[in-house]
């Protein structure tokens, strides 16, 4: 029987804008307005995690600034996945010492993923003086309480109690555009694949009422915003802790009934849950974009059991097989892990040949990274590095070449774009993505079409984008 989600009460996020007040009104009495800078690593949930951080900032009083020797506080939210994460994250969060030596009014905030691992909270409080406050994913909703606390007392603040989290609506948000949207529509994982430590630091799934997903969505479009994008550990599960009759599948069909022009987009599909019914509403659902990410992170079954993934090879193709049944044209990506501890050669092989038969359009490729706490942190991994350096090389040749290749395809064709900026290289260029997601830089075209949809003829490509003209 599913858990059934908590809910924060709505006193208890009013208590936190009454604080939010407190503390505008001191911040107003200052000589200038102090600046706040959130620095964000990971994934979309962090993300989206940060618009909710910098909207309580902006209540608190604060501007914004991205320079650190600026801010009167620095919130640094971070990600657990992988080690190298958490590396630059300890690298970064030392150096803020130097800043505060010169602004001893600084306070320093650590949250996300990170945090609540106990072994890195105990790292945080014992090595790294300069953090004020440390909190885990759960306490997000308390920032302000947790702010409020270090100011008056002046003492460190660590809050990361181990907790299956609860729904908190009403948060304020401030997004970092006005063209794309997160809308979380669930928190945590039930899968305990072995090498990921989310389960264990975000806690059990939970999904939000389908009402007050459709009320963010439709504020979302009258704002005007033009593409949607659903988060979650795995959609896929989305409702089965709710007491409503709804799916991940009803959820798509739901918000593709609100009028305006927008795409519908969402991550991540765990291959275990998807199926005919999410491709059908995918199919049918013309503001849904026909673009799948599904982690395989495999293609030996030997391993996909290992990592206790609930699919094989053969399941997973048959998957593949039928999304493109019914979306001829769908743009896949994937993750997939190489070196998973007992990682054969032949294994290896095995997802060399799933990668070249399914023939991704792109794919998140990284080196296994052991984490506290998951079961594969405990196994034997007997390969040496170079083996695995080398093999993650081979797959990214053989992806590289299958990207640039499928993008050569697009050559001559007309694609629907959503323009979304300005090219970092060049300004005179703007920079759109296909409804696949593929990015595209556009000659011709005015600043004043960003946040519009248009037509481009595409002229050419390499492996990772395509160049066009406005038509």
């Amino acid at each position: 029987m599913t858990k059934k989600t908590g809910e924060i009460p709505e006193s208890e996020i009013l208590r936190q804008s009454d604080i939010c007040a407190q503390i505008a009104e001191i911040n107003a009495a200052l000589p200038k307005m102090p600046l706040a800078m959130i620095d964000t690593y990971g994934c979309q949930q962090n993300e989206a995690d940060s618009e909710i951080l910098r909207g309580y900032a902006g209540m608190m009083g604060f501007g914004f600034t991205d320079k650190p020797e600026d801010a009167d506080l620095i919130i640094v939210n971070t990600c657990a996945i992988r080690e190298h994460a958490e590396m630059r994250v300890l690298g970064n969060v030392g150096a803020l010492r130097h800043i505060k030596a010169k602004n001893p009014n600084l306070k320093v905030a650590v949250c996300g993923c990170m945090v609540q691992q106990e072994h890195m909270a105990n790292k945080l409080k014992r090595s790294f003086r300069v953090v004020d406050i440390a909190f885990g994913p759960h306490e997000l909703w308390r920032f302000p309480e947790l702010y409020k606390k270090s100011i008056e007392s002046g003492e460190r603040i660590f809050e990361n109690s181990p907790s299956d989290g609860a729904i908190a609506e009403g948060m304020p948000v401030i997004r970092q555009d006005n063209i794309r949207a997160w809308i979380s529509i669930m928190y945590g994982c039930n899968n305990f694949c072995t090498y990921c430590v989310v389960p264990h630091v975000r806690g059990r799934e939970r999904s939000r009422k389908s009402a007050d997903i459709l009320a963010e969505a439709k504020k979302l479009i009258q704002e005007g915003y033009r593409e949607i994008t659903l988060l979650g550990q795995n959609v896929n599960s989305y409702g089965r802790d709710l007491d409503e009759n709804i799916d991940f599948s009803g959820l798509i069909r739901m918000i593709n009934e609100i009028p305006g022009e927008f795409l519908i987009r969402f991550m991540t599909s765990h291959p275990r849950d998807a199926g005919d019914k999410l491709f059908l509403a995918m199919a049918e659902c013309e503001k849904c974009a026909k673009h799948l990410h599904l982690p395989v992170q495999s293609g030996s079954s030997r391993i996909l059991k290992e990592m206790n993934r609930h699919y094989d090879r053969n399941q997973y193709l048959d998957l593949i097989k039928k999304a493109r049944a019914l979306m001829p044209d769908i743009v896949l990506t994937t993750d997939i892990i190489v070196g998973f501890p007992g990682e054969t050669e032949e294994d290896f092989s095995e997802t060399l040949s799933l990668v070249a038969e399914v023939r991704y359009d792109a794919m998140f490729t990284f080196i296994f990274s052991p984490r506290v706490g998951t079961k594969a942190y405990d196994m034997t991994d007997d390969t040496p590095k170079e083996v695995k350096k080398e093999r993650f090389e081979r797959l990214l040749t053989a992806v590289n070449g299958i990207s640039a290749e499928k993008h050569a395809a697009y050559i001559g064709t007309e694609q629907k774009v959503l323009i979304d900026g300005i090219d970092k290289q060049d300004d005179t260029v703007l920079t759109a993505r296909t409804e696949g997601g593929r990015l595209v830089r556009l000659k011709g075209g005015q600043e004043s079409l960003i946040g519009s949809f248009a037509y481009a003829k595409i002229t050419g490509s390499n492996t990772w984008a395509l160049s066009g003209e406005l038509m």
